[in-house]
């Protein structure tokens, strides 16, 4: 947590409309909000399949939302693929405010290219790095958004969506743990929207959370943004590109799309194999390219359409709830508070020794310690928290349930990466799946530290207990 020293920025006139509205804190303003998005899709590395060119989600974007309140700033950002760590504190130094009122978060796209990286990989690793080729696209984007502020008002609501699942399962043939559809497993359905509008309700941008991997195109060979790149861009042209879409990640780590097949099918013929209806399961189909036991083809035109179509429908499904969700909404408010905090959580780390992807146990000694960066991004009465790794559902699920403040956020993939692996809770590590396996914290940890971190940041946002202003 960073206090300035400077003298606040409100206006005398804001001042007084705050101390005469029972509850509202007295460091809140008027709310400003602006919002971009910036086109990154040339930066990625070149596909082994051409697009097809005609889906939206074939493009990749770096966008931003900036608010100000007149006392000072803050910013979201979401990034397609995987955002680097070294955006928050560039774009805190460009506004000028303490870097805890910074939320970048990642897509995680696995098909995003340099934006995608998967956990464990030198690439994932250089989310940490001190600059990325994306720095320069984030600021754009933030500078943007500055440009466009314009008063708004901001309002908070949530609704369902039954496309994700619970991944971790028992394969009924082989009797091993697997990455299925887990029906009866911890699945938190909840959409999160946060809208921000003018006072005469003409849109300026939505933010949204859901969890749920987009792994549609993972190894298909075509450059691709997923289904929140689908969803986004359909919100956006709903609105004839007068406002910006951003999707965020909930707890994620457990979570895949519950269907599966149109993709799955792809990824066989990518290994050479014609798909002619049989039964498909993710795991072994993957397996055949991951581990080089198929030689990659390129994908037809044909298959390819058929996976991207799906894609599309996929985000429109999602696009649909949010836009029910924001619709429905009454309008927000116009003055509000803005301020961020954050704590660091440490856990006991391990290092495996063994081999093996799935189904066994794993062998681990000791290893290095793995930090959490966990922050609160709190805006009026609504409370976005942070983590920087991919947590499972109910670590989520856990710290929505004791928070202090009804409106309240997890978002997944933020501000850089822990370098934990996934983060499965306590009763999971039993689970032999590839999560499990691999991640890099010992049990006991994480799943009572993480919730009661976050808790306690928002309980003291809730109280009053920290202020952020502009430098």
């Amino acid at each position: 947590m960073r206090h300035s020293k400077h003298p606040p920025l409100l206006p005398a006139a804001a001042l007084a409309l705050a101390a005469a509205i029972p509850g509202l804190a007295a460091d809140a303003g008027p709310l400003r909000a602006g919002a971009a998005r910036v086109e990154f899709t040339k930066l990625a590395p070149a596909p082994d399949t051409p697009p097809l060119g005609k889906y939206e989600h074939e493009k990749l974007y770096v966008r931003a939302i900036v608010l100000d309140n007149g006392v000072t700033r803050a910013a979201l950002l979401t990034v397609d693929g995987n955002a680097p760590g070294s955006i928050p504190p560039k774009v805190a130094a460009e506004l000028k405010i303490p870097v805890e009122n910074v939320i970048s978060s990642s897509t995680h796209s696995h098909s995003a290219g340099l934006g995608g990286p998967q956990p464990g990989t030198a690439g994932f690793r250089q989310q940490n790095a001190a600059s990325s080729p994306l720095d320069e696209v984030a600021l754009q984007a933030v500078r943007e958004a500055v440009a466009k502020l314009q008063p708004a008002r901001v309002s908070f609501g949530t609704g369902l969506s039954y496309l994700n699942v619970n991944r971790d399962a028992i394969n009924p043939t082989t009797r091993l743990w697997t990455q299925d559809a887990n029906l009866t497993g911890p699945s938190d359905k909840t959409v999160a929207v946060v809208k921000f509008e003018t006072p005469g309700g003409e849109p300026i941008a939505l933010y949204s959370n859901y969890a749920m991997h987009p792994v549609n195109l993972y190894l298909g060979g075509i450059i691709s943004a997923d289904f929140p790149g689908a969803a986004c861009r359909y919100i956006e042209q709903i609105y004839g590109d007068r406002m910006v879409a951003l999707f965020s990640q909930g707890a994620e780590g457990d979570q895949n799309p519950l269907y599966l097949r149109a993709s799955t099918a792809h990824m066989l013929r990518r290994g050479g194999q014609e798909y002619h209806g049989q039964p498909l399961v993710r795991e072994p189909t993957e397996k055949l390219i991951r581990e080089g036991e198929r030689k990659m083809v390129p994908a037809d035109a044909k298959a390819a359409d058929e996976v991207e179509k799906f894609i599309e429908a996929e985000g429109i499904l999602y696009a649909e709830e949010v836009l029910r969700v924001a619709q429905s909404l009454p309008p927000g408010d116009s003055v509000v508070r803005i301020a961020g905090a954050q704590q660091n959580v440490t856990c006991a780390g391990r290092t495996r020794t063994n081999q093996g992807r799935e189904g066994q146990p794993g062998a681990y000694v000791d290893g290095p310690d793995v930090n959490f960066l966990v922050r609160l991004l709190g805006i009026g009465n609504i409370g976005l928290v942070g983590v920087n790794a991919e947590v499972y559902n109910m670590i989520g699920q856990t710290l929505k349930a004791r928070s202090p403040m009804a409106n309240t956020v997890f978002v997944g993939l933020a501000n850089g990466s822990a370098l934990s692996g996934y983060v499965p809770t306590d009763d999971a590590y039993g689970h032999y799946t590839f999560q499990v396996l691999g991640a890099r914290t010992k049990p006991g940890c994480a799943e009572a530290a993480l919730p009661k971190a976050g808790d306690d940041l928002l309980t003291r946002y809730a109280s009053g207990g920290f202020t952020n202003t502009s430098n």
